[in-house]
């Protein structure tokens, strides 16, 4: 058990004789020690020394309501009183029911059945074998590829990293993974001089078409992060892609599946980046915000007609074989069900709003910044594009590791922010307040001009 006096170094010492943490380089941790937590408070993370650090990141976008939330904590509470877990095949409890009824109410129509996992690589994973199933089990064996956008991530797990496209993750482990079709992504940045962001989305819907009228045949499905591109760079595009990828989904008989891991629930302005555009997907994947970043749960939507072809007697072997031992766990489920329901209680999207409209004036003023390419912003996700000369828009060279020092000078005064390569992005949980918002911007602007230097 750990003691409250023990201090920050002699924590991270502890920590390095045997923890091996991810997506790091643990040799950076010679140097730069370990940050020990030992309480959260809100939007803010306090350490072993006492010291208080500013969650901008929402600690990779799961705690949407901040830390120690008393409202789901206290559901958790209750819960363990009375059933921590059970096996989910051939048994069912309260929790998972109501979870179950309450997304299928919330979500975009249509959406009536509900298969829950561990994480959002297993949403993924979910989504990719359950429309390849569908495909096989209505007599379309030849179905067995995916269409993926460029810079696209969906998790990293093998099935989940096969559907992504960031370079360092697929260049080490290609020879594990498929390979999907790639599809040119309609990120507005990218755009044409003088193109507009529904411009550059119709313009590579148009794309997307020439892609399916060669592979449909054998594709099984087409996967997007809607709006928000999150761990490619915060890459950002119009919501017109989203309702022509539907159409042409339709048109070319191929499945829809929507991740809304890190986008969804109130994050990119509505509660699903979906109802933007307006459109049901075939699946939704749902993870992160879920629980309120409380424990680990995922979600899969999809349609009856998705459903009713696995429904079979047991001997024609249709059923869908996906399993995990913690599926549907109630301390999870009842978390889950606290963070849905503080959404029904209090005006969180429209709060949400204002929150996004401080944060987007704040973060104007860096427009003008000779090392800023680009400022973008989805409600409550923004990003900055560092770039080492504006006009061409020439990146810092990789390992000059400019957003690295943006992290390391957050920390120094107080706030946690997390860059994706050269990309400073914010996403406080919903809780942080427009002073904190300030605070944050404050310590990003000065991060950046000692990064640039």
């Amino acid at each position: 058990m750990t003691s409250p006096l023990l201090s920050n170094a002699a924590l991270a010492e502890r920590d390095l004789r045997h923890l091996w943490h991810p997506c790091t380089q643990m040799h950076d941790h010679q140097t730069v020690p370990m940050l020990p937590i030992v309480r959260g408070e809100g939007a803010w993370l306090i350490d072993a020394d006492g010291r208080r650090y500013l969650d901008g990141i929402s600690s990779w976008w799961t705690n949407i309501f901040g830390h120690a939330n008393p409202r789901i904590a206290a559901a958790l509470k209750t819960q363990l009183d009375t059933l921590e877990h059970v096996i989910f095949a051939g048994f069912t409890h309260e929790p998972a029911i109501e979870l179950a009824e309450e997304l299928v109410r919330i979500t975009p129509p249509g959406l009536d059945k509900v298969f829950l996992a561990d994480n959002g690589s297993a949403a993924i994973e979910v989504a990719l074998k359950m429309s390849f199933h569908y495909w096989l089990n209505l007599g379309h064996g030849e179905k067995t590829r995916f269409i993926a956008l460029s810079g696209s991530y969906h998790g990293e797990t093998l099935g989940a990293l096969s559907v992504s496209d960031v370079a360092l993750y697929r260049k080490t482990y290609a020879p594990l993974l498929l390979t999907p079709f790639l599809a040119p992504s309609p990120d507005a940045y990218e755009g044409e001089p003088g193109e507009s962001a529904e411009q550059t989305a119709e313009r590579r819907l148009s794309e997307l078409r020439n892609l399916l009228e060669q592979h449909a045949h054998e594709t099984c499905a087409v996967i997007v992060e809607p709006l928000v591109q999150c761990a490619g760079g915060m890459r950002m595009y119009h919501p017109r892609y989203l309702s022509g990828l539907r159409s042409l989904c339709d048109e070319f008989h191929v499945h829809f599946i929507a991740d809304e891991i890190a986008v969804g629930f109130g994050r990119t302005g509505p509660l699903f980046a979906c109802e933007q555009a307006s459109v049901t997907p075939d699946f939704m994947c749902l993870s992160k915000g879920l629980t309120g970043g409380f424990l680990p749960l995922s979600a899969v939507l999809t349609h009856n007609a998705v459903y009713e072809a696995f429904y079979a007697e047991y001997s024609a072997g249709k059923a869908f074989l996906h399993s995990h031992s913690y599926t549907g766990n109630p301390l999870a489920c009842r978390a889950a069900l606290a963070t849905l329901q503080i959404f029904r209680d209090e005006p969180v999207l429209a709060r949400n709003r204002d929150l996004a409209a401080h944060l987007a004036q704040r973060l104007a003023p860096l427009r003008d910044h000779p090392h800023v390419a680009d400022v973008r912003q989805t409600g409550m996700i923004a990003a900055v594009e560092l770039v080492r000369d504006k006009l061409t828009r020439a990146p810092f060279p990789a390992d000059e590791r400019r957003g690295l020092r943006v992290y390391l000078h957050g920390l120094e005064h107080g706030a946690l922010l997390r860059p994706l390569g050269n990309v400073v992005y914010f996403m406080p949980p919903y809780v942080v307040t427009e002073s904190e918002i300030d605070f944050l911007v404050d310590v990003a602007t000065a991060g950046i001009e000692k990064a640039v230097r």
